[in-house]
């Protein structure tokens, strides 16, 4: 309320047309561009595998996260929401995944993990936040999540369900609902990314909840072969398509166009990852941190 939420605060002196577009397209799904890109996968895989030898286990999703948190410490508007028509900026840089509660048994059901980064982080730093949160969640001492009991609860009482999003929808449009509330929501995040090449699937173009306030849902799909031409032959290459939904009100397109080249450029050179940045921007003044993970919490990658 009065242009601060737990999550972010109100941006002012914005363009006139950036602005005006969350009133010509007040919902989400109004403002939904796709886009498509393919990553050279055997430069990705030839570079998980130099650093499996030296003792460091990476993912395709791992890299595609640190590029985003890294292109985010550079292109900070690109991290801003729309709620109620206005435009905020966003006060942490958070990912949610599904990840299957069994990895060997689909039939158990899927868990969504929410981890927050820092804009410092490198792509172990990355890493080890999504073991970590993983392992939160499917580790010998993982608990029920405030996610489940709420949902168990509101589906135990005809139509609680119904009068709980309603609730949490009024209260979140008008900077009510409370900082912890929204940490355990999933759809309140910077960035939604789902591995599709996990169940066999091609890459999809998500669409982008009403509910909450993600503006980026990435999808990685199966390898796909093309023909390229190298050194004056043909050959069939091994590409990692992309599927990228988003919000188009958050920022111009000029501010997207820097943000996507950016990110190609970490997913083309993930070693630029292996450091922190030399500086990073922050939104409106808005600078924040998030401790770095303790070795002692670290566990094996799931995949």
């Amino acid at each position: 309320m009065f242009g601060r939420r737990p999550d972010g605060r109100r941006v002012k002196n914005l363009d006139p047309v950036v602005r005006i577009t969350s009133y010509v397209m007040p919902q989400r799904c109004d403002a939904q561009i796709f886009l498509r890109h393919r990553t050279d996968m055997e430069l990705l895989a030839d570079y998980i595998h130099r650093q499996a030898d030296k003792g460091e286990k990476l993912s395709y999703m791992t890299i595609l996260i640190a590029a985003y948190v890294r292109a985010i410490s550079q292109n900070p508007t690109v991290n801003r929401f729309i709620m109620n028509k206005q435009i905020f900026a966003r006060n942490n840089c958070t990912v949610s995944f599904n990840i299957l509660k069994d990895p060997y048994h689909i039939d158990k059901g899927e868990l969504i993990c929410k981890t927050k980064f820092d804009l410092s982080d490198t792509v172990y730093d990355v890493r080890d936040r999504i073991e970590a949160g993983i392992e939160s969640l499917r580790g010998a001492s993982a608990e029920e999540g405030f996610l489940e009991k709420l949902l168990n609860v509101g589906f135990a009482v005809p139509g609680l369900a119904t009068f709980l999003v309603g609730l949490i929808r009024l209260l979140d449009r008008y900077g009510l609902c409370p900082g912890a509330l929204l940490d355990e929501l999933p759809f309140h995040v910077s960035m939604y990314v789902t591995n599709v090449a996990s169940i066999r699937l091609h890459e999809v173009n998500h669409h982008i909840y009403n509910f909450g306030s993600v503006g980026l849902f990435f999808s990685l799909g199966t390898a796909e072969r093309v023909a390229v031409e190298e050194d004056g032959a043909f050959r069939m290459k091994r590409f990692l398509p992309i599927g990228i939904t988003a919000d188009e009100r958050i920022c111009s397109g000029a501010h997207y166009a820097h943000f996507f080249s950016d990110m190609r450029r970490y997913m083309l050179h993930p070693e630029l990852l292996e450091q922190p940045p030399e500086k990073i921007l922050y939104d409106e003044g808005l600078e924040y941190h998030v401790p770095k993970v303790k070795k002692t919490e670290k566990t094996a990658e799931t995949e």
